[in-house]
């Protein structure tokens, strides 16, 4: 081993919490890019999304998770199944919670966290919506829970403190060499994150169950010199939802298409062609075939 790897330090840095905690702003901050979806609603992420950070003497290998919940169909049970393996595999959890949810929600997580051997660095996340005194507090009684714990308040909005949090990290990393190479930022590839925007503008455009019953899928992905070429069918329970989506007209659906167009240009830093499809598949929540299909289940 040369004098360079026995300083290089590497490892998976597992991102966990409850839901809307803002798990996917900070890692997307942490990151520099936006690997995850961001929303103001629950449930956002379903995937296990990993993005890295390389410098000379480090690599982070960070990685959002589902936040917690209590599944109630098969999809969220393949949801949480990517939480567990998470704390399973992890160098160091990064465990993300709010001044605004009950600290004991879901408090058999805590409980495995209280349990765990690698070193666990808790964000109290949206300081800046909450007073000090409410915060001070928050710190002592996540003290007393995580006596281990390095414990950190944070607005991962407005990226306060995350150079702190980002040391602390690099410092309990174990000793070892990249597990990838430098220059990749993200285990996944380019046809999920086309995927991954045309269900960020769903999740933004439309109310109640619809969100939760869609599932975005790129059956096409032509890389031209000039452009991609996408073309992705967005994929719902039932014909009411259909209708829901692309709407009056079609308008709905132009709207969901131009948005995520332009995101996605932004994103490839190329010129995009989209077009999206809407079909109804009543059980690919439950349908473990389906779901394999949809990169849930292995």
């Amino acid at each position: 081993m040369t004098e360079n790897n026995k300083r290089h330090r590497a490892g998976f840095v597992n991102i966990i919490g409850n839901p809307n905690v803002g798990k996917s702003t900070l890692m997307n901050a942490l990151v520099g890019e936006k690997l995850s979806i961001v929303t103001a609603k629950a449930q956002t992420t379903r995937h296990r999304i990993m993005g890295i950070v390389n410098g000379e003497d480090y690599q982070i290998v960070y990685s959002d998770t589902p936040g917690i919940l209590k599944p109630n169909y098969r999809l969220q049970q393949s949801m949480m199944n990517f939480v567990d393996t998470a704390i399973g595999d992890a160098d160091i959890i990064l465990y993300v919670t709010d001044t605004v949810e009950k600290g004991d929600k879901n408090e058999e997580y805590i409980a495995k966290l209280q349990k765990i051997d690698c070193p666990v660095v808790l964000v109290i996340n949206k300081i800046d919506i909450s007073s000090q005194d409410q915060v001070m507090e928050l710190m002592q009684w996540w003290k007393e829970q995580l006596p281990k714990a390095i414990i950190f308040p944070a607005s991962a909005q407005e990226r306060f403190n995350l150079e702190n949090i980002f040391d602390a990290i690099v410092a309990n990393l174990p000793v070892a060499p990249a597990w990838y190479d430098k220059d990749v930022f993200t285990d996944k590839n380019l046809r999920f994150f086309a995927s991954e925007i045309v269900r960020e503008k769903i999740f933004l455009n439309y109310k109640e169950e619809i969100p939760y019953s869609c599932e975005v899928v790129v059956e096409e992905f032509k890389e031209g010199a000039e452009r991609y070429d996408i073309s992705a069918v967005i994929y719902v329970m039932r014909d009411t939802q259909k209708g829901i989506i692309i709407g009056k007209g079609g308008q709905s659906l132009k709207k969901v298409g131009t948005q995520a167009r332009i995101d996605m240009e932004d994103f490839f830093q190329k010129k995009v062609f989209l077009s999206l499809y809407v079909k109804v598949d009543p059980d690919w929540r439950e349908s473990k075939k389906e779901l394999r299909k949809f990169g849930y289940e292995y």
